[in-house]
């Protein structure tokens, strides 16, 4: 059974998640950035199955969770939400949850635990995102999520295409249940993506030297990583090459590694199969030799 939740972020804004299994260990699921808590249906699914208890997260700005008045979505600020989500779920089952995030759900888990708070989660699990990433992939990823922003789209068949587009290799989903979730309608008539503007916006300002800093603040956190930690890269990932994964074992030797073949970025949605499976063994890896927080 599914139950909503709703946590409080550090500017006392609301987020609100999903939880898949009221018992078992904590497992705290953040989406990438312009996703919603709906990219992990699947995943919190078979992880209730498993026996944990999966919360899946609307980050600040995305989906129902408050878009913030100060307009402050830097990765520090999904961090410090984290720090906050974290501390109230080790309250309540009396042990430090497992984070599982994608892409910014990733770099929100390094700088919580690598520089915020330490000793906030129990494991991170990292899905195709490293601090250093291809910025060629990245302004892909920034086009796709500004092409239709301004506007937004005449119907769900409309978003849909823009997907197939940007993404050729996945097949059409038979249904189309799952994205409408991801869209919201507005006062013109038009759908528009579930995620604050300013979100985007933020990362179209930034210039050189303020994404410099973001990276070198996420390698020097991401040493400092001492926690259980996998790593899953998608095989075609855009971001995410051979090299950004040997610098990460070099910074985190004690890092696991999976290597999710046929999969791109989008690893949970490519090969959600593959990718659960992998998750599942680390996780039932960590039981067999979980103490309490």
């Amino acid at each position: 059974m599914v139950k909503t939740l709703s946590f409080t972020g550090v500017e006392g804004n609301r987020l609100v998640a999903d939880r898949f299994g009221a018992e078992g260990a904590p497992v705290l699921l953040l989406h990438g950035g312009g996703q919603t808590r709906h990219a992990w249906a699947g995943t919190g699914e078979r992880l209730a199955g498993a026996g944990f208890s999966a919360v899946c997260l609307d980050q600040r700005g995305h989906g129902e969770s408050d878009w913030v008045a100060s307009g402050n979505y830097a990765f520090l600020d999904f961090g410090r939400d984290l720090v906050r989500v974290a501390s109230t779920l080790t309250a309540e089952h009396g042990r430090r949850p497992v984070l599982i995030g994608a892409s910014l759900g990733g770099l929100a888990g390094i700088l919580a635990e690598g520089h915020l708070a330490p000793g906030s989660l129990s494991a991170l699990v990292l899905v195709d995102i490293t601090p250093r990433v291809d910025l060629g992939g990245v302004s892909k990823i920034v086009e796709f999520m500004s092409a239709n922003m301004a506007d937004g789209f005449a119907s769900v068949e409309d978003a849909a295409d823009a997907i197939a587009a940007y993404l050729p290799h996945r097949p059409r989903p038979a249904s189309l249940e799952g994205l409408a979730k991801n869209l919201r309608p507005t006062p013109d008539g038009r759908l528009r993506w579930h995620w604050d503007p300013r979100f985007i916006s933020a990362r179209h300002s930034d210039g050189d030297v303020a994404r410099a800093m973001a990276e070198d603040e996420l390698i020097a956190a991401a040493r400092h990583l001492s926690l259980p930690v996998l790593l899953v890269r998608g095989g075609r990932s855009e971001l995410v090459s051979e090299a950004h994964v040997a610098e990460f074992q070099s910074l985190v030797p004690h890092a696991r590694f999976v290597d999710v073949e046929a999969a791109g970025h989008m690893v949970a949605g490519d090969r959600n199969d593959v990718f659960t499976e992998a998750l599942v063994d680390f996780l039932e890896t960590l039981e067999a030799s979980a103490t309490p927080a």
